[in-house]
This record gives structure tokens, C-alpha cells and sequence, in this order.
């Protein structure tokens, strides 16, 4: 069943429906907009489809109207003085992002996207692509975008800055932690940004650097072995992985480091159960709601939800996603075409990783994350349900805000919430925590005057949070378990003494307490990521100025 022209038909019938909407070196379909210029935008959409042509065209495969577009995009994205022009860059430019898709064509697909340039269409896009040299990147995993820009301009014959690519490649290596980890710049995060970024771009240079820099090649593909036996965590049975952390809307790429792997020649698991957990992700994916009526991507994660988006989400964002096929490079004659795809392997029901920032717990094939979440910092829209819930599990999703000012709007699933003069405060400042004889212990506050230790213990049917409460005022809490869809008619809520309980066909949770008050919070509609209308069982417990213990028991 999963052969090439499977995958083949798969990925052609998302790209597709973008062909109409190319206009010189832009694609125009959408009215909202990011934080970046709207020429990035238009731009960005021109450029992020080539995740998933590029290795198309570098294993065989047939898109003739895309390489025209293409190369009239780049010879009118790349002359200056035109409508279509592309623009100068500055530091930190969005379009640096984009030039690393461009570069991946240039390195793996030269006679669809360098070879049929004219001359001067040639010079254009090397001297437009140089620019990123003379700018600064982000300090982050944005450092390999200037690492593939030089590897391409060198693979073209052309001027590349060597000292530069050097230097970005130490910066790299500092960046590293340990056990196939890296941090996602000083900030820290350790998200999917470590898959489908620092991995993702580290074996791509070691496919095309391999002959260049053997000794840096080896380290890449050695430090993503050892990344994959965490990372194979983060993937349920049913081909779900766990929604966690900023850039959701790129949905495929979180597939996109097994993909990367295989195209790289290495098996930290056999082919069977790498191309398993990519064929179950790619089929979950494409059986959503997550095109609009025209076969676009939207933003979004399993519907279109500009509520849950960054602030560096606009209209050709989600194309991001198309890294997924890197495996469409392999060859016709590969064996990954042939495997079988096998379930997932047996995996240890406890597992410490992100450099012991998180603990994940795996029952009944399913996946549930417990991080102690200390990015509070970096605001690019809603950050904190994105990184500091108690619990993530892609079963349920989790719940975005819409606002502070009622305890719908304010839709806290996998939190502990104040509500404090009419307005409700969720975790907020970190102020340290471990990961520990198989418990999360967090320090943290969600406003000045109430301190809290909260020390979560997985179980065999859910997790137990403890809540240690020093507060300076008499207030109210709410203690909330996993978000339950109510779209379905048959979702059953009740609400008792000490506990609460919501069910549907497919998903259940309950939260109880040896004190406090029941209570379902029917979160406001398309809080929830996965699902446009939720409801949440929580306890909620009356909280006197001094000190307060409270436990609440989580079964899901």
C-alpha cells in the first residue's frame, strides 16, 4: 500500500490546488497577515511548497507546471526594480527563513531549479541569496539557514563566505546539550523545533556536505540516533504526536525528522518502524479538517484556528509542514518502498528527556507529556498555554486563551487558574524545577503575592498534581483536567461534591478531590486546537491567605 506513487499522490494532491495563486515570485491567496513585511508573506507562500518539491524532483518525480513557476518566480523575485521583486533584506528578515527552502533546491534539485536560469536570472538569485551574509539571523536554529545559503552557493560554483559558514557551525555546536538535544537559541526551548529544525537542517548538510565535511557529517547523523530514541516518545500508536510548543500549524513536520533520517541513511529503529510512524502521521494529517474549501492549508492544527496562531503565521505558513517528504528523494529502487509498515516498539512507560526538562509517560499506546515549561519570555502568541500546562497529550490536545476576564474565555484544561478581583491568572512566572524520582516538581506564580509548588507524580490511570500555596490574599482556585470534546451529542458532564467527570464516544476525564467543589468549565469555542468546542472537569477550592495544600487526582 505504501509505495511511492502512494506518497507521490499524497503530497501532489496538497501541493496542487496552490497553482492557480503563483504570481511571479509570490502566491497570493489569503487576507490575513504576520508580523513581517507583507512581501515576506506572499513570498513565503512562493517558497515553502519547495520543502516538498524539491526532493520530488531529486527522486524522479514529475511537477513540470511547479518548475516553470519556479523559475520565473526566481527571475522576477530576484530583479530589482519590478512589481514582483522580492525586496532588500535587513536583519533578521523573515525571507532568510525562505531562502533556506530555495537552497535546499539549489543543493538537491539543480536541473528543475539552477540549470534552466538564464544567466542573468542566475547572478540575480545568487546575489539576492549572498544578501543573508551581510544581515544578522536570529540567534537560534535561524543560524542554519545562513549555513545553507553558503553550502548552496558553494555547490553552485559560486562565492560562498567560508569564514562565516564556520563560524555559524561552531555557534551551532553551542547549541548542543547532550543525549542528541539541542536548546533553541538562550531562551532554551526544547520543542519540536529540535526535530524539525536543528536535525532536520543537520542532515540535509550531511546528505549534501557529506564528501565536504565527512568529520561534521558523521557528528549529525551520530547526534540525531540518539535524539530519535526520545523523540519516538513524542508519536502515539494511531500516528498522533504530542501537541506541545509553538508552530503547531506546520502539522506534517513533526513527522519530518523520520523522514530526514531514512533520506539520510540511518536507522536509530529498523525501516519498518520509522516508515510506520511516517505513513500513520501523513494518513492522520491529510484525514482532517485542515484544508479550506479550495484544497488550501489554513492555520491552524486540526481545523482552521487563527486563535491558537504565532504572530509569524501568515496565509503560506502551514507549506512549512511539506518537509514531511524529504523522503521522496529516495530512489525507486530503495527498500523503504517495499517495507511494511510496522507498529510502534515497545517503549518504557516513564521517560526523562529534554535535557530532564520533561517526563513523558506512555499507557495504552498513547502519550502524555509532563514539562516543567520554563519558557515564559518569548511572546509571539499564546506562549503560555503552549509551553506551561501541567500536562500535554495529544488524545486530548490542549486549550488556548481567549482572555482573562471569565473562566471560559480564560479555557485553562491542565492548569491550576486564580481567580483574583474578577480576573483569572494561570501559571506565569518559572521560578525553577526538577524532574525526579519519576515526579515533576515546578516552582512557579501567576501573579505577585501567590507562590505555588506543584509536584506532579504519573499513574497507572492519569496523574496525581500536589499544590503547595503560599498566597498573600483570601482567592479562589480551579484545578482543571484534560479538555473532553463536546461537538459529540453523546458527551456526558457531571459535576459532584468533590469531583468532576466528562465522557464522550472516544475520550474521558475526571478530576476528584478529598476537598473542594466539582465543577465542568465549558471552554469558549476554538480554545481548544484539536477540537472547536470542549468542556473541562476542574475542582475548584477556596484558598485563605497563608498557607494552603491542595491534591487533586487526574484519571484519563
Amino acid at each position: 500500500m505504501y509505495d511511492k506513487n502512494y506518497f507521490t499522490e499524497q503530497f501532489i494532491n496538497i501541493v496542487n490546488p496552490l497553482k492557480k495563486y503563483f504570481c511571479g515570485g509570490k502566491v497570493c491567496f489569503a487576507k490575513h497577515r504576520a508580523w513581517y513585511e507583507n512581501v515576506s508573506g506572499d513570498m513565503e507562500a512562493f517558497a515553502r511548497p519547495l520543502w516538498g518539491l524539491v526532493p520530488l524532483w531529486a527522486g524522479g518525480g514529475e511537477a513540470d507546471e511547479f518548475v516553470s513557476l519556479y523559475n520565473k518566480g526566481f527571475a522576477e523575485g530576484t530583479k530589482t526594480n519590478t512589481e514582483n521583486y522580492w525586496g532588500e533584506c535587513h536583519d533578521c528578515d523573515q525571507r532568510f527563513v525562505e531562502m533556506a527552502a530555495i537552497a535546499y533546491g539549489l543543493m538537491f534539485a539543480p536541473e528543475k531549479l539552477w540549470e534552466p536560469l538564464s544567466a542573468e536570472a542566475k547572478d540575480n538569485l545568487i546575489q539576492w541569496l549572498s544578501t543573508i551574509n551581510d544581515n544578522a539571523v536570529c540567534d537560534s536554529n535561524w543560524t542554519f539557514f545562513r549555513v545553507l545559503v553558503n553550502a548552496a552557493l558553494k555547490k553552485t560554483g559560486r562565492q560562498y563566505d567560508k569564514e562565516r559558514m564556520e563560524k555559524d557551525l561552531a555557534r551551532i555546536d553551542e547549541f548542543y546539550l547532550s543525549n542528541g538535544w539541542y536548546k533553541d537559541g538562550e531562551k532554551g526551548q526544547c520543542d519540536y523545533y529540535i526535530a524539525f529544525a536543528f536535525h532536520f537542517y543537520s542532515l540535509i548538510y550531511a546528505i549534501a556536505m557529506e564528501k565536504d565535511d565527512e568529520s561534521r557529517a558523521k557528528l549529525y547523523k551520530s547526534r540525531a540516533e540518539e535524539f530519535a530514541k526520545d523523540f519516538i516518545y513524542w508519536s502515539d500508536e494511531n500516528g498522533e504526536f504530542l501537541p506541545y510548543g509553538r508552530s503547531l500549524t506546520y502539522r506534517f513536520a513533526q513527522c519530518a525528522f523520520w523522514g530526514a533520517c531514512v533520506a539520510a541513511d540511518i536507522r536509530p529503529f529498523s525501516l519498518e518502524v520509522m516508515k510506520g510512524i511516517i505513513a500513520r502521521s501523513l494518513d492522520a494529517w491529510t484525514s482532517k479538517n485542515i484544508f479550506d474549501t479550495g484544497g488550501l492549508l489554513s492555520v491552524g492544527y486540526d481545523y482552521p484556528n487563527l486563535l491558537m496562531a504565532e504572530h509569524y503565521n501568515a496565509h503560506g505558513s502551514p507549506y512549512w509542514g511539506l518537509k514531511a517528504y524529504i523522503f521522496l528523494m529516495l530512489p525507486d529502487d530503495h527498500e523503504f518502498w517495499t517495507a511494511e509498515a510496522a507498529p510502534m516498539p515497545e517503549l518504557e512507560p516513564l521517560k526523562i528527556m529534554g535535557n530532564n526538562s520533561q517526563l513523558v509517560s506512555r499507557r495504552n499506546g498513547k502519550t502524555v507529556m509532563y514539562p516543567i515549561g520554563s519558557i515564559t519570555d518569548f511572546s509571539c502568541g499564546q506562549i503560555i498555554p503552549k509551553y506551561l500546562k501541567f500536562a500535554y497529550s495529544a488524545h486530548f490536545g490542549f486549550n488556548v486563551m481567549r482572555s482573562q476576564l471569565s473562566l471560559d474565555e480564560s479555557a485553562p484544561d491542565s492548569m491550576l487558574v486564580f481567580e483574583v478581583d474578577g480576573m483569572f491568572m494561570v501559571r506565569r512566572h518559572f521560578n525553577g524545577g526538577s524532574v525526579e524520582n519519576g515526579k515533576v516538581i515546578v516552582n512557579w506564580s501567576p501573579f505577585e503575592g501567590i507562590d505555588v509548588k506543584t509536584v506532579i507524580t504519573p499513574t497507572e490511570s492519569g496523574h496525581i498534581r500536589s499544590h503547595e500555596i503560599n498566597s498573600q490574599v483570601d482567592c479562589t482556585a480551579y484545578d482543571a483536567g484534560f479538555a473532553v470534546s463536546s461537538d459529540d451529542s453523546d458527551c456526558l458532564e457531571t459535576s459532584v461534591d468533590k469531583g468532576a467527570y466528562a465522557k464522550n464516544k472516544f475520550q474521558q476525564c475526571s478530576v476528584t478531590s478529598d476537598e473542594g467543589e466539582g465543577i465542568i468549565i465549558p471552554a469558549s469555542p476554538n480554545t481548544n486546537i484539536r477540537y472547536p468546542k470542549t468542556v473541562i472537569p476542574a475542582v475548584k477550592y477556596e484558598i485563605k491567605k497563608g498557607k494552603t495544600i491542595v491534591k487533586t487526582i487526574i484519571k484519563d
